[in-house]
This record gives C-alpha cells, structure tokens and sequence, in this order.
C-alpha cells in the first residue's frame, strides 16, 4: 500500500495550488462556496494528476533506473508491478471523472480529459522533442488554472494566464538543466531530448524567461483594470518578494544546482516559503487595508 501511494506522487500535489489561483486573485469572500468548488476541483486535478504519473513511469521504467534518484520509483524500484499500477492508474482516472460528473460540471471534466489526452501523447511521443516537452508542461499548468476558473465560475485575466505559463517554463527549463548536468558528470541520457539542451541555452533562456515574469508581474500590478479591480494602486509594493523568490529559485540552479524536483525546494527551501508568505500576505493587506499604505 505504502508503494502504491509513492507511485500516485502526492508531494506533486503541490503543483494543482494553482487550481486556487482564479479565487485567490478574485478573493470573493462573500461567496464561501465557491472555496468548495475550488477544494474539489483540486481533488480532481490531483487525482487525474496521479493517474498520469503512473503512465508515465510506466513508459520510463528502463530510464529510471538509470537516473540517481528516479531509480528509486516503485516501478522502476521493482516494488510495484505493472499491470498493478495501470489498474490503479484506470481506477483513479473513474474516480476523477466521477467527482466531474457529480459535483462540477462538464466544463471541468472536459479540461480533465484534454490533460489526460496531452499527457499520454506527450508521454509516447511529445516529451522526447525538445522545447515542445517543456512547452507541453506548461501548458498542463495553464490548464490547472481554468480548471479552478471553470470550477467556480470565475474569470482569469490574461495576465495570469500568461505568467502561470512563464513560470512553468521558468521551472521547466530548471529541471531540465538538472537533466544537463546528470549526463555531463554521468555520462547517461536521462531524456532522450537532452542533446537538444545545454547549460549555455538552459542558462540563457531562464534569464530571458524570469525577466519577462518580473515585467509581466509589474504591468499587471499597475494596470487600470487592476487597480479598479482591487481598488488600490499599491499593489506593486508585492513586487518585491516575487524578485526575491525568483532569484532565489535561480540562486538554487545555478549555484547549489539542485533544481531537479521543484516540489521538493518549494517544501523545503525556508527562503522561498517565506518569500511566497510575505508576497500572500502583503497582497491581502494591501488589498483590505490599502490606506495603511498610503
């Protein structure tokens, strides 16, 4: 049992936080059921999530095992069979489309199904290109965000749509430098599509990427629209845990090198957790106490 919970990856869990990101940047306090939605919508998401985990280390069995980590997976480990993890695989993917059809809507269950469908053609073939496999994990991402806007029924703005997705790319390219490394110290291809990366290109395209998130985040915090919104023209103050945060997270790739598993530094690099509280919760204040600011 305690192998076929590994197997489902709920620390990846994490990720489908942003199932809540529609509600958090539209904060409709006086509609507390739309935080319901929300929480199952994130069920949902993470149940469809592991149901994909499992395919996909089905199909990378033989790379795990050679990867320094990887290799310890219950599939790849040996601790799980396969035809167990594609039941258990079917059986989560019946369960999310059940929660859909019983308490969302068919809005959701549709994203769900085009996730799933995305996912296993990146899984037999998308994810050994280069560029478009990162692309791919993106775009699952920006998914995650509609399925939170279609759950509650609120909107999304283009603005968080498109730094959802540059921030994806942002971890994205991370993880894939780790990759980098693996094969220039190793020797071993973790990914097929590794030749098509190098840490010059990796390095270069994380600053053009996190560059385009700081600028996005500011013009979104000073916009018209925005600042009517929130009703308060102070949010660009927040702007400077969301520098802090990036840097940080760069600090980590480039020095430490350890951006492998960007779950796991979100759990416990102390540095970005508090970059990420303060950034909560000065946006909240500034938000419902904009005149302390002022």
């Amino acid at each position: 049992m305690k192998d076929h919970i590994a197997l489902m990856r709920p620390k990846q869990y994490l990720k489908n936080c942003f199932v809540f990101a529609p509600l958090f940047f539209a904060m409709p306090i006086d509609h507390p059921e739309l935080l319901i939605r929300s929480l199952l919508a994130f069920l949902v998401f993470s149940i469809t999530a592991s149901a994909v985990y499992i395919l996909n280390d089905y199909g990378d069995i033989e790379t795990d095992r050679l990867h320094p980590k990887k290799k310890f997976r219950p599939l790849a480990a040996g601790k799980v069979s396969g035809i167990s993890a594609l039941f258990l695989s079917a059986g989560l993917l019946l369960t999310s489309v059940a929660i859909c059809l019983a308490f969302l809507n068919t809005q959701v269950l549709a994203l769900i199904l085009l996730y799933l469908v995305i996912n296993v053609i990146y899984t037999l073939k998308l994810k050994h290109i280069s560029l478009i496999d990162i692309f791919i994990i993106s775009t699952g991402f920006v998914i995650r965000l509609f399925v939170g806007s279609y759950a509650s029924g609120l909107d999304l703005s283009y603005s968080i749509i498109l730094m959802t997705f540059l921030l994806s790319l942002f971890l994205a390219f991370a993880k894939r430098r780790d990759d980098v490394l693996i094969l220039m110290e190793t020797g071993h291809k973790m990914r097929k599509n590794i030749s098509g990366y190098n840490l010059e290109f990796i390095d270069s395209a994380m600053s053009m990427v996190s560059s385009i998130i700081l600028v996005a985040y500011i013009m979104y915090t000073i916009s018209p629209e925005i600042i009517a919104k929130h009703h308060t023209d102070k949010l660009y103050l927040t702007s400077v845990f969301v520098i802090l945060g990036i840097l940080r997270y760069k600090q980590i790739t480039l020095i430490n090198k350890n951006s492998g598993v960007p779950t796991e530094i979100l759990m416990k690099d102390k540095f970005i957790q508090l970059s990420i509280a303060f950034w909560i919760t000065s946006f909240l204040l500034i938000k419902y106490a904009a005149r302390w600011f002022i």
